[in-house]
């Protein structure tokens, strides 16, 4: 949560300002706001500090997905490709899209299994949307080659990596386009708000008309006059999140510095821990640092172990405390949607058996900017505690 714990004066003043000028809409009103952009100032900024030629600021992560997948032409009838361990915005902006979400398995990387992702594609599928969990990059290199060999669009969700990286290039550059989102327990947040980027200039224009009601952002024309080539719906974002944003953006770099530091001091001390095992990195000088995850040898010690650690007053992070909101397997309510547009019960709960056993022997522990040397020993005596009690170590 290292962007909430920053929230401050700065953030303040670039509001009041916002206010003050009397627009908080993104298009127009020149004079008012003394040509005056804070939405477009965060592309702008965002873009060069992620690498990128374009960049589009929205409502939300969600809004960045659902716009991104309206950019590549997704459409009823496709099929499109994610993993089993996501937020459910992923699968969600999937089906309001009208396609077909398609699950991989997810490997010890707790990302995408290139291996299940190669099996699970057919003529239908249009896109493939790998998701950087908790702060770690997935294993792009092998994804791409995939998606190259198939002729096959990729979607990075990048909502819970922003400002990780992968063999260096930001998550998110590496694919056709990519996705970020600014809510309030991101990286860096705007309250809520997202961002969409490319390199493709046909991807990004497509993606300006879909977020703003198809308008096509003729800046010789009045905005009543403007014109319309394709359909789209309101996924703006504000100028009040925009003027965050640039403040946010700006302490990005110190944000993720900070979180690895702490979860560095975390790992060396419980490394020695014999039955405890971490997660994989497919490139640990990319890994945003948010999240330290380790795994127990059965699932009944790491609920065990949850036990041990609420008790100690350590809150752990999705693993296990969320994931009933970031494992297709929890989603009844996706499963019979499924089922209910296929017109048959093709899909389970238990179609994901090497993604169960991995997020069930999970813990996740939350890593943020502002720990204290005190803390961060009450979190290592307290996954101690955990593993002495569970593992008899």
């Amino acid at each position: 949560m290292g962007g909430s714990e920053l929230l401050g004066k700065e953030e303040i003043a670039e509001v009041i300002n916002v206010i003050e000028r009397g627009v908080l809409f993104r298009y127009g009103f020149d004079e008012k706001r003394k040509n005056i952009f804070k939405v477009a100032e965060f592309e702008e900024n965002f873009a060069r500090y992620i690498g990128i030629n374009h960049a589009l600021g929205v409502a939300s992560g969600s809004a960045a997905l659902r716009v991104a997948l309206a950019s590549i032409g997704i459409e009823p009838g496709d099929e499109v490709i994610t993993q089993s361990f996501t937020f459910v915005a992923t699968i969600e902006a999937i089906m309001e899209a009208g396609a077909t979400p398609v699950i991989t398995e997810i490997d010890r990387s707790f990302n995408m299994d290139p291996n299940d992702l190669e099996a699970k594609i057919t003529g239908k599928t249009k896109a493939i949307i790998p998701v950087h969990m908790l702060g770690v990059p997935a294993r792009m290199d092998e994804i791409c080659g995939i998606a190259k060999r198939n002729n096959i669009k990729i979607l990075e969700d990048s909502c819970q990596a922003c400002g990780s990286s992968y063999k260096g290039k930001k998550t998110g550059t590496i694919g056709d386009i990519g996705c970020f989102s600014f809510d309030f327990v991101k990286t860096i947040t705007t309250g809520e708000g997202g961002m969409v980027i490319t390199d493709d200039e046909e991807l990004y224009l497509r993606s300006t008309y879909f977020h703003d009601h198809g308008h096509e952002h003729n800046p010789d024309v009045p905005r009543g006059k403007d014109g319309k080539s394709i359909s789209g719906f309101n996924y703006r974002m504000s100028e009040i999140q925009g003027a965050i944003g640039v403040v946010q953006l700006s302490r990005l770099d110190h944000v993720i510095s900070k979180q690895r530091k702490n979860k560095t001091r975390i790992k060396e001390a419980i490394k020695d821990i014999d039955g405890l095992e971490f997660r994989d990195l497919p490139d640990k000088d990319g890994d945003g640092g948010d999240t330290l995850i380790f795994l127990f040898p059965k699932s009944r010690m790491a609920k065990e172990a949850e036990d041990i650690l609420t008790k100690e007053g350590i809150e752990t992070k999705i693993l296990p405390s969320a994931l009933g909101w970031h494992y297709i397997g929890n989603w009844e309510h996706i499963i019979n949607r499924l089922n209910r547009q296929k017109g048959e019960n093709i899909y389970s709960l238990d179609l994901w058996p090497q993604s169960e056993n991995i997020l069930n022997r999970a813990i996740a522990i939350g890593i943020s900017v502002n720990m204290t040397d005190d803390y961060l020993d009450k979190i290592i005596a307290g996954i101690r505690k955990a593993a002495k009690l569970t593992l008899g170590v």
